[in-house]
Formats: C-alpha cells, sequence, structure tokens
C-alpha cells in the first residue's frame, strides 16, 4: 500500500505527462461555461508556453504574476488553471473599477467560472450562484454580520484567544499558524455553527482542521486545479482521504441542522440559526443542501483566510519592533479591560491589519467576469465571452499606488486613503466578500488579545514567504514564535508616530 506522502510524490511525477490532458479538459470546462478560448488572439500574451504557466502558476503563484507583470505592466492574458484557463488579468485601479462597476452589464460575474471551488463548496455556494439568485442570496446571508451580533461575538472571541495562548508552554517553539487556526476554528465552531461543546462539536473540530491541512503546499493543492487527479484510490490516497472526511463532515453538519430544526431556539444568534430562520422574496427558507453549502463556504472563506492573515500580522509586528511598540502604545491608551469595538476603532491596528492584507493578500484575485459586449480596457478591446480578473495581488504591489511595495509600512494607510479600486483585500462588486466585517473584526480583536497580554518573539531570524495553500497564499514556514512571557499590563502614553 502507498503512503500519503508517496502518492503526493508520484502526482509530482506525473503532473507534466497530464498537462495536456488537463489542458483540454479545463477548456472544455470553459467553453461550457460560456467563456471563449482566446488563443488565437491573445492580448499581450506571455512568453512561456500554457503548459509551464499552468504549472508555474499553482507551484509558484507570486513569482509568476511579478515576472507576467515585468513583461506587461497593466494587463496581460496568462493560461492559468483554476477559473477557466485563459484569464486577462487586470492590475490597473481604473480598468479594475470599470470591470467591477459594470458588473450585470458589460461583464457578468458566473458562478460556473468558479467550478475549481465547487468540491469544496458544493453546487450551491453563493460563490457557485450568478444573477438573481445570487443577489438574493446575498441578501439572506448579509444582516448576520452587522450590528449588534458583532458585538456579542467581541467578548468570545477575547475568550477563545486567551485560552488557546494560556495553553502554551513558555520559550518553545510553536507555529503561529497552526495556533491561529486553532482560535479561528473555535471561532467559526461558535459563531457559524452555534456548537460549544459535545461530541459532535469535537468530531466536526477534528475533521475541519483535517480536511483542510489537506490543501497546506503547492504539490498538495494541485488536486484542486488539475481535475483529471481527482481520482478516488483508497483511504490513502490524497483525494480519497479528502472524499471521505468530506463525508463525514457533510453527516455531522446535516445531523445538526435536522435537529435544528425540531427545536424552537429563536434566541440563538449563530450564523446558522439566523439562516435557517431566513425567508427569501418569496416567503420560502434555505433548503439542507443550501444551509449545507454555506456552511462550508463561510468555513473556508472565514476560516483559513483569516487565520492566514493574522499569522502574517503576527509575523510584521515581531518582525519589525518599531511596529510593535507604536501598536503596544496605542492598546494602553484603551486600559485594563477595553470594550471590542473601542479596539476594532483604533487607527493604528487599522493601519497594520490592512497592510498586513496588502503585502500578501490572502486572495490573490478577484473573481472572474466574463465580458458581455465588445469593450475595451486600457486601449484594448476585449470580444465577448472573454474571462477578465482583477489581480489584488499586483494591484497591492504597484509602485505608483504603494511606494517601496515589499516594504511592510502600516503608516501608508494613515497618510492616505486609498479607493476600493486600489485597495481591495475582501474583492469587490457584486463578489465582494459578505464575510469582511467579521474578519476585520476577529482579525483586530486577535491581534490586540495577543499583544496586550503575552510577550512573544519569533523562534529564528528566517524571513517568512509567501506560498501556495490551496487558493490563497500563506506563511512557507508557519511563522515560527517562542511565547516568553506575560506582558505586564500598564498603560503607556500614546506617542505620534515619526
Amino acid at each position: 500500500m502507498l503512503c500519503y506522502t508517496t502518492i503526493l510524490w508520484v502526482v509530482a511525477t506525473v503532473l507534466t505527462a497530464l498537462r495536456m490532458v488537463c489542458s483540454f479538459k479545463l477548456l472544455s470546462s470553459t467553453l461550457s461555461c460560456r467563456a471563449m478560448d482566446t488563443t488565437s488572439h491573445l492580448l499581450n500574451p506571455l512568453k512561456a508556453p500554457g503548459w509551464l504557466q499552468q504549472l508555474q502558476w499553482v507551484g509558484d503563484p507570486v513569482g509568476y504574476m511579478e515576472a507576467a507583470a515585468r513583461q506587461h505592466p497593466d494587463l496581460f492574458t496568462a493560461k492559468v488553471v483554476g477559473f477557466g484557463g485563459t484569464l486577462v488579468f487586470l492590475n490597473d485601479p481604473r480598468a479594475i473599477q470599470e470591470l467591477l462597476t459594470n458588473d450585470r452589464k458589460t461583464f457578468l460575474a458566473l458562478g460556473c467560472s468558479n467550478q475549481i471551488l465547487s468540491p469544496l463548496l458544493g453546487d450551491y455556494s453563493i460563490i457557485m450562484l450568478d444573477g438573481d439568485q445570487h443577489k438574493r442570496r446575498r441578501q439572506l446571508l448579509m444582516p448576520p454580520f452587522h450590528g449588534e451580533r458583532m458585538r456579542a461575538f467581541g467578548q468570545l472571541i477575547c475568550q477563545l484567544t486567551n485560552a488557546a495562548f494560556d495553553q502554551l508552554p513558555l520559550n518553545r517553539p510553536f507555529s503561529a499558524r497552526t495556533v491561529m487556526q486553532e482560535i479561528s476554528l473555535q471561532i467559526i465552531l461558535q459563531v457559524v455553527f452555534g456548537l460549544t461543546e459535545g461530541d459532535r462539536c469535537h468530531q466536526l473540530k477534528d475533521l475541519l482542521a483535517s480536511l483542510l491541512d489537506l490543501f497546506r503546499s503547492p504539490l498538495s493543492s494541485s488536486f484542486l486545479f488539475f481535475p483529471v487527479l481527482q481520482k478516488d484510490l483508497g483511504a490513502w490516497s490524497p483525494w480519497g482521504k479528502f472524499i471521505r472526511e468530506q463525508r463525514q463532515i457533510d453527516a455531522l453538519i446535516y445531523d445538526e441542522i435536522a435537529e435544528r430544526r425540531t427545536k424552537d431556539d429563536r434566541d440563538r444568534i449563530d450564523i446558522l440559526s439566523m439562516l435557517m430562520a431566513a425567508r427569501d422574496e418569496a416567503g420560502q427558507p434555505m433548503t439542507d443542501q443550501e444551509l449545507r453549502d454555506e456552511l462550508m463556504t463561510l468555513l473556508f472563506a472565514g476560516h483559513e483566510t483569516t487565520a492566514t492573515a493574522m499569522s502574517w500580522a503576527l509575523y510584521w509586528v515581531h518582525h519589525l519592533p518599531a511596529v510593535r511598540e507604536k501598536l503596544l502604545q496605542e492598546l494602553a491608551t484603551l486600559g485594563q479591560k477595553p470594550d471590542p469595538m473601542d479596539v476594532f476603532r483604533l487607527p493604528y491596528l487599522t493601519a497594520i491589519c490592512n497592510e498586513t492584507l496588502r503585502i500578501y493578500p490572502v486572495a490573490m484575485l478577484v473573481f472572474p467576469r466574463i465580458v458581455q459586449t465588445p469593450v475595451t480596457l486600457l486601449n484594448h478591446p476585449l470580444p465577448p465571452k472573454t474571462a477578465v480578473v482583477g489581480c489584488i495581488y499586483l494591484l497591492h504591489h504597484r509602485e505608483d499606488l504603494y511606494p517601496n511595495p515589499k516594504q511592510f509600512r502600516p503608516e501608508r494607510f494613515l497618510e492616505r486613503q486609498f479607493t476600493p479600486y486600489e485597495f481591495m483585500a475582501f474583492g469587490g462588486g457584486a463578489r465582494r466578500c459578505i464575510g469582511e466585517a467579521l474578519a476585520m473584526f476577529e482579525m483586530k480583536l486577535v491581534l490586540a488579545t495577543i499583544l496586550s497580554r503575552y510577550q512573544l518573539a519569533l523562534a529564528n531570524n528566517q524571513p517568512e514567504y509567501p506560498r501556495r495553500r490551496g487558493v490563497t497564499l500563506a506563511p512557507a514556514h508557519g511563522v515560527k514564535m517562542v511565547l516568553t512571557g506575560a506582558r505586564s499590563q500598564q498603560v503607556v502614553p500614546l506617542v505620534e508616530a515619526t
């Protein structure tokens, strides 16, 4: 029997041999999704052959995008995998604004363009919907992430953060990303699923953590990008393991939904309960399948991404002592037991979170838009059915917007206001992330709680760099840190940033 690691190495060796098959499958998928193959008339095509671009995109997305931008700074056509095969990349803010402000007119955000995520999220996730159906689902999902409910979640986030760090041993290296994932998963289980204890809660926690870890590297992530590799070769094969764990998770979720339907829990504030109580314009509730797919969407979009962002924030704050000291001084102005909403409004903390999401945005691209009528962008004509994406990573590294873009400098967000098309960590247009408010709330409160109560240090001087984790960018080494002690509680005056 082949072990998991052996199978991954086998996959690595056959990727090149499978590239032509994969390209054909992806092209067929793209055509059925009303996009087109523009190979005969590519706008600013890259020099590398398509098969090599596909492997570079999966294995080293940052290197691929930066090399492409050196060839064509504002717009280029890529032969990548994952969202239709042939994509026009934009990173000019004016062009991105036109792309996103003409949703459903000149450009259309089709759910079928996002099929790479279907194995994870299901076919009834909001990400898979389009048109009026997508609009109605957004209206159902938006209320839980705003208003007084956010305040109720604040104390919970702080308590879970303290619980996780109180368990860490002193002076022993740990992976910050692992701890952040533990905290974020606990938040998701309580805030979204409404689960705090019991066998079902513990089983879901273990299974979800294991499932997410399947896509921890570019190599293991390749199963998402190359459909031909999605073969169930038994429980010890990567895809077979994924399928079996997913089935167990589904069974637990459906059991929870069935149990909730037999109870009248109107006072519950978890998101599952609110979604079950929601009704569309025709007075119809969401089906069990729709509830399951939206819960999985909130899990992957709100848990994985937030854990990664918080890990990056911890890295930068401790990599740059001056940044850490400024943040500590700002936190000290709030006193011993600050209100979570006061923490949320702190300007320098907000700037740190924004700069974290700028320099290594968790999501590299906005969801694709399909051209509906002939249009010109940056003096380039785009025919109907062309697939176009705004590239968040390249936008956030434009020298004209962010001087010295490789430098982590939160002050840039205090010195000027960026438009939604210059800074777009949560996407934009009709597909903008609906969990933005909760994600920023969680990120700020977790970071503030850790810095206020615990003294940490990086375990070594090895620089972190971004590496693909599924469809996101995560710290390659997980941010190795050491807990050196508790921080003394004292009020320090805030000083002016220099």
